[in-house]
């Protein structure tokens, strides 16, 4: 008895199933049109790596050098067996669907590719699209406006969405219906998840195209099989276990694991992963290729492999072209955000600090500071704690502080308050109440002991000048280093009661260089001691990785959160894109950071400046980065020859800007109060160089070295007969008119209780420039 039921259980199975595929019909057509795409099928199919067998190959050419009706059946026949939909569109363009297998096969993070069979008597040339509610991102996002009620949650809920959906349409196929009354399409699916799944598909040439009685649309069960889990072994330099990224690619160009199926702490926006030693990656048979790399210090490496069942581990060792902080200049980044801008809101309010310290450590990047900010504000105010955070594995240290942004006084310009001992402005207990005038936060901020500075500073400066520096006024209408131009001019009360800078420095590398160093150009020449700092603003401005701005700083011992912030206020740093070094620059013996960074002359004379200095540049120029060139004839390109786009396209710094020409090589440039004065030729292969320069000084004056856009170190001051510096009236006098400039963008931007004291602070700085104008002695 239970042999025969089982018998009559398997008999139908069967039945149904060929009762299912009998159901494709095979349509007769032009065979010329008909077999010249079905060439473009074949090709597409081994393009993904889903070939045709040898057997069916063999049979389709015989085909397609056939031509004539039997040709066209016997194709379809065989394409038929791939076939996992059918597609109708009716004469009135009414598209019905319907699925032609039983529990058709899926691979656990991968791609599985099937035909879609479409019969197509509108003769329409649409494109055929395909949509399911189990396809897409497994995380939303939404930032709530002030007033308006949240929308409902996403349907059906982010878990739930194990599947991912692509109808190829790149060469060889075309990107739309090609009219025939019969052709094939490939479509491809990916599975989060192994075991038994269901999914509904839509159907449609466009919209109102499904046709009625919901047979536009059809559901499918799968069997997703079980991936191949690969064991990652990672090594740095020294052997030693390690985190670092890994990119994972197959001959189309797909990312693995999907990036719409990632949840942290694998971020969907990027292309890499971050895996450490010993962890595992679960890939489906087939070809890879393999980026591997670990931050800016490290060479990629770039590997096929062929993953199959006896493939157990892939063995990774970094290769470092440079170690900073073996000299003790310790990375870091000041701007990163765990929530808001590319990190979702659900299934949590941004992403955790294992996530981001998981980042960090992948691109060797020893200092992360993690700013709360305006979106998910209330949620990850949580995880401040004055100190650095517990998944800090040293020498990486992770710690939380603020970015006044999205509140309080962001509209005059975004301040990153590092080192804070009180993440909250006294008066509440959230970021509604903060002041609206900056420079009552920085107040607050630098009694308490805090490192203070605009962020994304070229936001709201962009002029219509190539020179650097230039003497164009910016509209100030941004939120970069806008109140600034006011802010640096002002003293506050500092830990121990006394004065103290209210700016401790600038942010760059995030943001058109041209436009920040312009700005810090003329306040230095003023007379001002702002240092700079790298930043990325992740994942903001930058989300491809954390660390793409940074700050080389020069700490004496142990590397700490407070000791790495202490060295950005004193200027003891450089910064740069991670590809240019500018190291252990002294002037006249006197090391950057130290001494006050000040170097004293009795009269006007030489000083000696004195570098170790490296870049790595490919042997080959990135076509990219490749645009805009300086205006012939201007200044830029009678110093430096080589191109400007840093200002129109991203990534704003980086050492593939600085070659010159074609060649391997980048100018390193000494900068007297604005002005290269002297240059030497740096061939970029990673080699350190020991540089040195004599310039003359014939005023009180600051000194610097670039490689712009890559690399800036802070200034030393030299400080001719005692005299401060005051080193162009021609500066003095722009940052007067911006004072001005400011006012009429940023005056709306202050709250009625806090307009007297944006009076008061702005005619401050009127006041500061215009004395220190008439103390300017060189134009």
């Amino acid at each position: 008895m239970r042999a025969r039921f089982l018998f009559l259980v398997c008999w139908h199975a069967l039945v149904w199933f060929h009762v299912s595929r009998a159901e494709i019909p095979v349509i007769a057509t032009e065979p010329q049109p008909f077999l010249a795409a079905t060439r473009q099928v074949v090709e597409t199919a081994a393009f993904l790596g889903s070939p045709f067998t040898t057997e069916e190959t063999a049979a389709l050419q015989q085909c397609i050098q056939q031509n004539d009706a039997a040709a066209v059946e016997k194709a379809q026949r065989i394409l038929d067996a791939r076939v996992l939909f059918l597609v109708t569109i009716n004469p009135e363009q009414r598209v019905k669907v319907s699925a032609t297998q039983a529990l058709p096969k899926l691979d656990e993070a991968g791609w599985h590719q099937y035909l879609v069979k479409v019969v197509n008597e509108a003769g329409t040339t649409a494109a055929l699209k395909v949509s399911s509610p189990e396809a897409g991102q497994v995380f939303f996002r939404h930032y709530p406006q002030p007033g308006r009620a949240d929308p409902p949650p996403p349907s059906p809920p982010l878990s739930a969405r194990w599947l991912d959906v692509q109808m190829w349409d790149a060469p060889p196929m075309r990107p739309t219906l090609s009219g025939l009354n019969v052709e094939y399409r490939m479509i491809g699916l990916y599975s989060r998840d192994a075991g038994k799944r269901d999914a509904k598909f839509h159907f449609d040439v466009g919209q109102g195209t499904q046709d009625l009685g919901f047979r536009g649309e059809t559901n499918v069960l799968f069997d997703c099989l079980p991936a191949h889990e690969v064991t990652l072994r990672v090594k740095d330099e020294n052997g030693e276990p390690c985190m670092a990224a890994f990119t994972f690619t197959d001959a189309a160009g797909r990312v693995y694991p999907s990036q719409f199926k990632r949840l942290a702490p694998d971020f969907g926006f990027q292309q890499q992963i971050y895996r450490e030693d010993g962890e595992k990656v679960k890939l489906p048979h087939g070809a890879y290729h393999i980026t591997f790399q670990r931050g800016p210090e490290s060479l990629p490496e770039k590997r096929e492999v062929t993953i199959n069942a006896e493939t157990k581990e892939l063995a990774f060792q970094v290769k470092r072209w440079i170690d900073p902080a073996k000299q003790g200049w310790w990375s870091g980044d000041h701007h990163i955000h765990a929530a808001g801008c590319a990190h979702y809101t659900s299934p949590t309010e941004g992403v955790h600090a294992p996530d981001m310290a998981r980042h960090c450590q992948g691109e060797d990047l020893k200092i992360g500071a993690n700013l709360t900010w305006g979106p998910c504000f209330d949620y990850q105010k949580q995880f401040f704690s004055g100190k650095e955070d517990k998944t800090s594995q040293y020498p990486f240290l992770l710690r939380y502080d603020i970015e006044v942004s999205g509140f309080g006084s962001h509209k005059s310009g975004h301040l990153c308050l590092l080192r804070l001992k009180d993440q909250m402005y006294p008066g509440g207990d959230s970021s509604k109440h903060w002041p609206t005038l900056g420079l009552n936060t920085l107040r607050w901020a630098q009694k308490q002991g805090a490192v203070c500075g605009p962020a994304h500073s070229a936001t709201g400066l962009a002029v219509d000048s190539n020179e650097l520096p230039n003497y164009v006024i910016p509209p100030f209408d941004g939120i970069g280093a806008n109140e600034y131009i006011v802010d640096v001019t002002h003293e506050v009360e500092g830990p121990d009661g006394k004065p103290v800078p209210a700016v401790d420095f600038m942010s760059t590398v995030d943001t058109a260089p041209l436009w920040e160093l312009n700005i810090w150009y003329h306040t230095l020449n003023a007379g001002f001691r702002t240092r700079i700092s790298g930043e990325t603003d992740f994942p903001c401005i930058y989300g491809e990785r954390v660390g793409m701005g940074r700050s080389y700083a020069k700490v004496d011992g142990r590397l700490t959160y407070d000791a790495w912030c202490d060295a950005i206020e004193k200027g003891r740093c450089y910064v740069s894109d991670g590809f240019s070094h500018l190291m252990e620059f002294t002037a006249n013996g006197v090391p950057l950071g130290e001494q006050s960074s000040e170097v004293h002359l009795p009269k006007p004379g030489k000083v000696t400046l004195k570098a170790q200095v490296a870049s790595l540049l490919s042997e080959l120029p990135r076509p990219e980065f490749r645009g805009q060139k300086a205006p012939p004839g201007s200044e830029n390109q009678k110093s430096w020859g080589r191109n400007f786009d840093a200002f129109y396209r991203r990534p704003y710094w980086h050492v593939e800007r600085a070659r010159i020409g074609d060649t391997r090589e980048v100018p390193v440039e000494v900068i007297v109060n604005g002005y290269p004065v002297a240059k030497r030729i740096l061939k970029a292969d990673g080699t350190v160089n020991d540089l040195s320069f004599d310039v003359e000084i014939p005023h009180s004056s600051w000194v610097a070295l670039r490689i712009l856009p890559s690399a800036h170190t802070n200034p030393i001051f030299v400080m001719v007969d005692k005299k401060p510096i005051r080193a162009s009236k021609r500066s003095v006098d722009w940052c007067l008119k911006c004072v001005d400039q400011c006012w009429t963008s940023k005056e709306p931007t202050y709250d009625d209780d806090e307009k007297e004291d944006a009076r008061a602070a702005y005619e401050h700085a009127r006041t500061v420039y215009k004395k220190r104008l008439a103390e300017c002695a060189a134009e």
